[in-house]
C-alpha cells in the first residue's frame, strides 16, 4: 500500500471527519459510570454517528469486527469488543472511535476513569497521554518517524512503564490503515521523512507491567500477558508546512 499525501481539498475533508471523532468521545465520556455495560455504550455511539453526525462507524463490520467501536478495559489493551461486561469503580476503560464522513476516516482514542481512579491506574493513564503529546510534538516537516517513536519510548520507560511493540500508528485517509506504520519505539533520525499533507495516527500502548500482549481467541481483543493495567491515547494528525495540526482535539484540549 502506497502513502497518500492529502490534497488542500482531502486536508478539509479529513479535518471534518476529525472533528466527528472528537466530538463523539466528548458526547460520550458521561455516560462511562459504574453498572453502564460496554455494549450500551457501543449503542449510544453507533446511535449517535448514524443518527446525528449522519456518518459512518468504521469498525462495525471492518475485517469482521462485530462492533462500532472498540472498548478496552483495565488490562485490554486495544481492540476490546463491546459486551455485556458493567464497568466497576476504579476500572480504566479506552473508547476508540473511527468514523467516515464522505469517504474520509477521523481516528482517535480516549482513557477515562470509573469513578475515581487508582493511583496506579491514574499514574499509566497521565504517562501515556503525556508521550503521545511528546510524540505530537516531533510531528513536523524534515522529520522522521523514528523521531516520534523514540520521543515516546523514551519518556515511558523512563517513568518504568513499557510501550506495546505489536501495534502501532498508522496512515489514514480515504482508507482506515494506510502506509505509514507509526512505531511508537525506535531511533531519531530513523525512518520514513515525514511530508506535508500526509496523515496519520499515533496512538501509544503503554502498559504498568512488561511490553508483552496476547491476542485472545476472539481473534480481536489484546491484553497484557501479566494482566498489569494498559492505557492508550490517540490522535490523527495531519503533516503542515510549519509543523503538525492535530485533527480530533476534544473541546477541553481545544479550549
Amino acid at each position: 500500500m502506497s502513502i497518500t499525501i492529502k490534497s488542500p481539498a482531502e486536508q478539509d475533508a479529513m479535518r471534518v471527519a476529525g472533528r466527528l471523532t472528537a466530538e463523539v468521545l466528548d458526547m460520550i465520556g458521561p455516560y462511562i459510570q459504574p453498572g453502564v455495560t460496554t455494549d450500551e455504550l457501543d449503542r449510544i455511539c453507533h446511535d449517535y454517528i448514524v443518527d446525528v453526525q449522519h456518518a459512518i462507524p468504521a469498525p462495525l463490520n471492518y475485517r469482521g469486527f462485530p462492533r462500532s467501536i472498540c472498548t478496552s478495559v483495565n488490562h485490554v489493551v486495544c481492540h476490546g469488543i463491546p459486551g455485556d461486561r458493567k464497568l466497576r469503580p476504579g476500572d480504566i476503560v479506552n473508547v476508540d472511535i473511527t468514523v467516515i464522513k464522505d469517504g474520509f476516516h477521523g481516528d482517535s482514542s480516549r482513557m477515562f476513569f470509573v469513578g475515581k481512579g487508582t493511583i496506579q491506574g491514574e499514574r499509566v493513564v497521565r504517562v501515556c497521554r503525556e508521550a503521545l503529546w511528546l510524540g505530537i510534538e516531533q510531528a513536523g516537516p524534515g522529520k522522521r518517524l523514528g523521531d516520534i517513536g523514540h520521543a515516546i519510548q523514551q519518556y515511558v520507560e523512563a517513568q518504568g512503564f513499557s510501550v506495546v511493540r505489536e501495534y502501532c500508528g498508522h496512515g489514514i485517509g480515504r482508507v482506515f490503515h494506510e502506509d505509514p506504520q507509526v512505531l511508537h519505539y525506535g531511533e531519531p533520525g530513523t525512518g520514513l521523512e515525514l511530508r506535508e499533507g500526509l496523515t496519520f495516527t499515533i496512538e501509544p500502548m503503554v502498559n504498568v507491567g512488561k511490553r508483552h500482549v496476547r491476542l485472545l481467541p476472539d481473534g480481536w481483543t489484546v491484553v497484557t500477558r501479566d494482566h498489569s493495567l494498559s492505557a492508550q491515547w490517540e490522535h490523527t494528525v495531519l503533516i503542515t508546512k510549519d509543523g503538525c495540526e492535530v485533527l480530533t482535539l476534544g473541546a477541553e484540549e481545544r479550549r
